[in-house]
């Protein structure tokens, strides 16, 4: 999920697992792990074979949503979430719902819920996110619990049943989203599963190798799972990836079926208005996606595995070909799905609000939520760009700007791209949240 977060004994217990043979000899096959595993992962209708994959994404997977193959079938996006007091948006959610919905994938939603024992600051923090959900009444809105606990058990279990309340009352289904350990320590998940059957998604994560199948040999084997995150490499850049157990992600949907959402918020119109719109139509400033089984630019030459997936502003039209920016080339309009049209593109706005901490900068906050000064100015008529305080309420939407994106290519380095985009290295890490400037990878989309 956030990539700022950390699950508490999960990385620290498996690398026991792969420090041996055991880990080369780890089992795919369900009737080979313990009989445990098996009936938790093996439940209701849903058989091993018919398994749905899907991600989960935040600001840090950018505007668009993400597959990590071309058979996924879901993905699940943060709108924000509470810090204690603060309450924030996520600039992406609206699009990522949008252009998910294009793909043809079932979209959900996700609540970063730092709030430990307060019910006040949940429902704080529920009051403000829940009227903005955009996807269908019955989907998926998980509370994401893992940080920030306190020490009273029943306390924390309170919370969470009140926040697992106040998403079932408004109409969608609740999932806790959770880490093995963390969940043992702090939560009464006894009282949680009694009210709440089969509502947990828990993250456990084998290996940090990029993975994009289930060791189900480490299964985190614990009552009422109904979702497992399985991996947060699904990329080399980092991206996680799920495995829906018992089906839960088709709710919201008829039948399952993406294309029949049961409402249909704002941006889920969006989407399917994207979705509709033929191919012939693709012309300057709409973002496509480059599909999973193209195979030949339009010069004939092999198009790289890590283009495959991703999304890209057109720029030029020719025919029945479309200039790419970003990596500069050409490709078949048949090779690409249409995510949003320029009309869409253009229309776009963000219409968060940030609340100034002690040490921010308007800068600091224009690069986090991926704007420019003088639109944070504009939006929020400060003059003097040196003058805001703590606890000052920011709009971080209206005429904020979407950045571009540049793709990483063999034999960049950050400073050779931040000298070529007339940018710096330091504007670039901030706003991609890379921490080493040295560590960048062929196929990498660098906002700017």
């Amino acid at each position: 999920m956030n990539k700022k977060k950390l699950l508490l004994g999960v990385v620290t217990v498996a690398t026991l697992f792969l420090a041996g043979p055991i880990a080369d000899n780890a089992t795919q096959n369900l009737d080979q792990v313990p009989v445990t595993v098996q009936k938790i992962a093996q439940v209701d209708h849903v058989k091993a074979d018919e398994r749905e994959f899907g991600t989960d994404t935040s600001k840090y997977q950018g505007p668009n949503a993400q597959k990590a193959k071309g058979s996924d079938t879901f993905s699940i996006a943060q709108i924000g979430g509470a810090v204690g007091n603060e309450i924030y948006d996520q600039w992406t959610y609206k699009t990522q719902i949008s252009t998910g919905i294009a793909m043809g994938l079932r979209m959900h939603t996700y609540i970063w819920m730092e709030t430990g024992s307060n019910k006040m600051q949940t429902a704080r923090m529920l009051n403000y996110h829940l009227p903005k959900i955009q996807t269908p009444k019955h989907s998926i809105v998980a509370l994401d619990y893992e940080q920030g606990a306190t020490s009273n058990v029943q306390a924390n279990t309170d919370n969470v049943l009140y926040g697992l309340r106040r998403v079932r009352d408004a109409g969608y289904t609740p999932l806790l989203y959770t880490g093995k350990w963390f969940a043992q320590q702090y939560l009464d998940l006894d009282r949680i599963l009694a009210e709440f059957p089969n509502c947990i998604w828990v993250a456990s994560y084998p290996t940090n190798a990029i993975n994009t199948e289930p060791w189900w040999a480490y299964f985190p084997s614990m009552n009422g799972v109904a979702m497992w995150q399985f991996s947060s490499t699904a990329r080399a850049d980092g991206l996680d990836y799920n495995v829906d157990l018992l089906g839960v992600t088709k709710n919201g949907y008829k039948h399952g079926d993406a294309e029949k959402p049961i409402t249909k918020p704002d941006a889920v119109k969006d989407g399917i208005v994207a979705d509709n719109t033929p191919k012939k139509n693709i012309t300057v400033g709409y973002t496509v996606k480059v599909n999973f089984g193209a195979k030949v630019w339009s010069t004939g030459q092999a198009i790289p595995d890590w283009v495959k997936g991703n999304s890209y502003e057109v720029i030029q039209t020719s025919g029945n070909k479309v200039l790419l920016k970003g990596i500069m080339s050409w490709i078949d309009r048949s090779n690409v799905e249409i995510l949003s049209t320029a009309k869409q593109n253009n229309a776009q706005s963000t219409t968060g609000t940030y609340t100034v901490r002690s040490g921010d900068s308007l800068s600091a906050i224009a690069a986090r939520f991926g704007t420019s000064v003088s639109a944070l100015q504009s939006a929020n008529n400060i003059r003097n760009a040196n003058l805001i305080y703590p606890g000052q309420v920011l709009k971080v939407g209206g005429q904020a700007t979407i950045m571009s994106v540049y793709t990483v290519r063999s034999g960049d380095n950050l400073s050779t791209i931040a000298s070529r985009l007339g940018t710096t290295v330091s504007h670039l890490q901030s706003v991609n949240g890379i921490r080493n400037a040295n560590i960048i990878y062929p196929g990498q989309n660098l906002r700017y």
